[in-house]
């Protein structure tokens, strides 16, 4: 059973999606330019659970070759950095909705050099990152999404990102709607960002990760 700060933090961004899309993704951007006020928020850079859900993000993709990356809810950047490190060959792009986020990863990336990595604002709901990409992430941003019907756009944009025979890697929990499909034997249904590429969903990650359920969402 979620706890009653989850409950009302989903419920919050569950109503913020009856918004026509570009209002959402309005109200999304202003709301995560005040949540970046102070550096990295989520603790990325330092939180043992986020460590461990980085790489074994990175186990489920080891020994693919890709050779544009896209980080869709980088924040500042840590995650895409350390992709930028297992693929030094690729084009590595972060987007974020927070322009403060993405300021805050580019100056890292100057820091650290790491690869060819470049990050973006850009509100993925309404906007293009340009171009397709080969593998494409996406972790711990979904549920600020909202809705049924909003999460189907969700999983379309992302599906429209991927090249063809791309690899798409979802890191959530999902109560927000039905599970997905299993992938082995059933095409996943219609809406679902799996019936493109090499897709692979891991909605389970966290419970691999954590011992036991956290008290609300991280980003």
């Amino acid at each position: 059973m979620r706890s009653l700060p989850d409950k009302l933090h989903r419920t919050f961004f569950k109503s913020m999606s009856l918004l026509p899309a570009r209002g959402q993704g309005l109200l999304l951007r202003h709301y995560f330019e005040w949540f970046h006020r102070t550096p990295d928020p989520w603790r990325h850079a330092v939180d043992p659970y986020e460590a461990r859900k980085y790489a074994t993000t990175l186990a489920h993709v080891e020994g693919d070759t890709f050779d544009r990356v896209l980080d869709v809810g980088c924040s500042e950047g840590t995650f895409t950095l350390l992709a930028a490190e297992s693929y030094p060959q690729a084009d590595v792009l972060g987007v974020d909705v927070s322009e403060r986020a993405v300021h805050r990863a580019a100056s890292r990336s100057k820091a650290r050099p790491s690869g060819r990595t470049r990050f973006a604002a850009m509100d993925f709901l309404n906007q293009d990152p340009g171009g397709r990409f080969d593998l494409v992430v996406c972790a711990e941003t979904l549920y600020y999404v909202g809705r049924d019907d909003r999460l189907r756009l969700a999983s379309e944009r992302l599906r429209s990102f991927l090249a063809p025979g791309g690899t798409l890697v979802l890191v959530h929990p999902w109560p927000e709607g039905p599970p997905p499909a299993p992938l082995r034997g059933r095409r996943p249904a219609a809406g679902q960002a799996g019936r493109t590429g090499r897709t692979r969903r891991r909605q389970a990650l966290r419970r691999q990760l954590l011992p036991a359920p956290v008290a609300g969402p991280g980003r």
